[in-house]
């Protein structure tokens, strides 16, 4: 079984935006990430903090699973 990864907030945003995902905001610690793609956007918001809590990264995968899907997602999220 694969081992989830601890990354920070920063790696997480730069895992969102190498998949085209953009930077609209940032209040406080958080960031949110905008993406355009078939006549649909996609919004997250990611906490800037490290390492993002493994309950709060598992929601930001479910997110990131509905653009890109499941192979995508345990591709950048587990080692």
């Amino acid at each position: 079984m694969q081992k989830l990864k601890q990354l920070s907030g920063r790696e997480v945003v730069k895992i969102f935006e190498s998949h085209g995902f953009q930077v609209k905001r940032i209040v406080g610690s958080h960031t949110r990430l905008t993406l355009l793609k078939d006549d649909n956007s996609y919004h997250v918001t990611i906490p800037l903090h490290n390492p993002v809590k493994k309950g709060t990264l598992h929601s930001i995968m479910k997110d990131f699973e509905l653009c890109f899907g499941k192979e995508e997602t345990n591709k950048c999220f587990y080692n």
